[in-house]
């Protein structure tokens, strides 16, 4: 019971780094100072944090800023050489070779070509049949769950919360699979205060303590839409789910929220190679 504890307060520490670096994206952050935001020793800190991470410090910032940029790219008009350096990069020239190391694309071929480009196209000619719907009956599944209120692309956030608390509760799974629903429409809700929800299926008999908190994701009819590509590019699925599909379809939604399944997880494959399954609760006919 100690090491799963111990287990879980390593693991709640460095969640409190990576919450310091999701709020000062825009500052320079020195992976020197973070040793004290972890508790931790600074002749260990990053050893620690690399070992149960699987990544640098450096690397999942340069993560989250290229996809807050991903972000800028895809939904705002916002200049090339404004979103490079609000992404920490002096130059657009450093920034354009990093962004397509990771992304596959310059920004600008990103901008005017990446994932969120064909969605857009999609709902501009209004082509309902533009991508596959699969329709599909599930059960309801009850989860564990943590809160999360603000950007819907810093979800991952309440996703470690989430997984620090199965495992200091000894119920996390090799396999532990990663949902999360969103209750608000960002284009009408401030973005602080849109509500979320990281969740995970477990046993309908698991006892759960705080801050775990059950969550039944709706049985029922959906249609999913299975989307490849970088989380910041998912505003013109929904789009064309919503504005496009939706009402041609022969559906109606039901009065539940989206939910989101994530087949694989940006620490081990590209942004252009997620997979994210979104699954929209629709009435029974």
């Amino acid at each position: 019971m100690a090491k799963q504890q111990t287990q879980a307060s390593y693991q709640a520490r460095l969640d409190r780094v990576v919450g310091h670096v999701y709020a000062h994206l825009d500052e320079d952050i020195r992976p020197e100072g973070l040793a004290e935001i972890a508790c931790l020793s600074p002749y260990h800190w990053h050893r620690i944090y690399v070992a149960m991470r699987g990544e640098t410090i450096s690397a999942t910032i340069r993560r989250l800023r290229l996809l807050r940029a991903a972000d800028r790219l895809a939904n705002s008009d916002l200049p090339l050489g404004t979103i490079a350096e609000r992404a920490g990069y002096s130059g657009a020239d450093s920034f354009a070779r990093t962004f397509r190391e990771a992304y596959g694309q310059t920004p600008a071929d990103y901008r005017a070509t990446g994932s969120h480009a064909a969605f857009k196209a999609a709902t501009e000619a209004e082509d309902h049949q533009g991508f596959p719907i699969a329709i599909e009956t599930l059960p309801a599944t009850r989860c564990a769950s943590v809160a999360h209120r603000g950007p819907y692309l810093q979800i991952d956030q309440a996703m470690g919360r989430l997984f620090t608390a199965l495992a200091a509760q000894k119920i996390l799974a090799p396999d532990q699979a990663m949902r999360a629903l969103f209750f608000d429409d960002p284009d009408l809700v401030p973005v602080g205060a849109l509500r979320s929800r990281a969740c995970s299926p477990v046993a309908e008999a698991l006892p759960l303590a705080l801050p775990l908190e059950e969550t039944v994701l709706r049985g029922g009819l959906y249609a999913r839409l299975r989307y490849r590509g970088p989380y910041a590019d998912m505003r013109g699925a929904y789009r064309w789910l919503l504005g496009v599909w939706l009402p041609r379809s022969g559906y109606e939604p039901d009065d539940a929220p989206i939910f989101e399944a994530y087949l694989n997880y940006p620490q081990f494959v590209g942004p252009a190679d997620l997979l994210t399954d979104i699954h929209l609760p629709l009435k029974t006919p």
